[in-house]
């Protein structure tokens, strides 16, 4: 099995153990760092262990190899085809486009969290809650004080690490904010030896663009199951 199969399950597994809640086959992130959620395989068991992992009506995500299939008990509330994107070779690209002109770039912490869900919850470039930060580095660009644009890290498993959270203030586009805080985030990830992916939906066509350019190339095509138990 390739290490990006199964890719939220094995982060839950491995190396964001620590942010993990469990439950036989199932794992699930804890909610105020994101609604991600995995299980060994998609079976009945899988499902059930899933569903004992969750509090009332909240929602989860899944990324799933299939389209995901009416099951009972499940209500699907979101679902789109998503690609799964890795980059061999996107440093030596990315390198190619720094300027000097280029904005000051921030390392942004548990004091910017509520102008990050503010941004995402704007943009939508995935979920983002109040502990998502945590999860790895995230880097920002402020204008006149505000933050306009962003990019980090997500999910992370043995020797790859997913850039996440890429989104500009629809005020600030146009700069190449995103491209800038990419590469930045790609070039921590190589220097600590691991190989940048990241996840995007099959018709954010303006994004799949970006990424290409900096070195993403497709490695599957994915299915996001966005799901609340009845």
């Amino acid at each position: 099995m390739h290490p990006l199969d199964n890719v939220i399950w094995k982060a839950l597994s491995t190396r964001q153990a620590e942010f993990a809640e469990a439950c036989a086959t199932a794992r699930k992130f804890i909610p105020e760092v994101t609604s991600l959620a995995g299980f060994r395989e998609p079976t009945a068991e899988g499902y059930e262990s899933l569903g004992g992992l969750l509090r009332g009506r909240e929602t989860i995500a899944l990324f799933l190899a299939e389209p995901h299939q009416p099951r009972v008990g499940w209500d699907l509330v979101h679902g789109d085809r998503l690609l799964q994107m890795v980059c061999d070779n996107g440093y030596f690209a990315a390198m190619g486009n720094e300027s000097e002109s280029d904005p000051e770039i921030i390392e942004l912490s548990a004091a910017d969290s509520a102008e990050m869900i503010e941004l995402t919850a704007l943009t939508k470039p995935g979920p983002f809650n109040k502990r998502t930060h945590e999860l790895g580095t995230f880097l920002g660009i402020r204008r006149a004080g505000k933050l306009v644009a962003m990019a980090g890290e997500r999910l992370k498993v043995p020797g790859f690490t997913e850039v996440s959270a890429v989104c500009t203030h629809p005020e600030h586009t146009g700069h190449g904010y995103a491209r800038i805080l990419m590469t930045e985030v790609m070039r921590r990830i190589r220097n600590r030896g691991e190989t940048p992916f990241l996840h995007v939906r099959e018709d954010n066509v303006r994004a799949v663009e970006l990424y290409e350019r900096l070195g993403f190339t497709l490695r599957v095509v994915g299915h996001l199951a966005v799901l609340r138990k009845v």
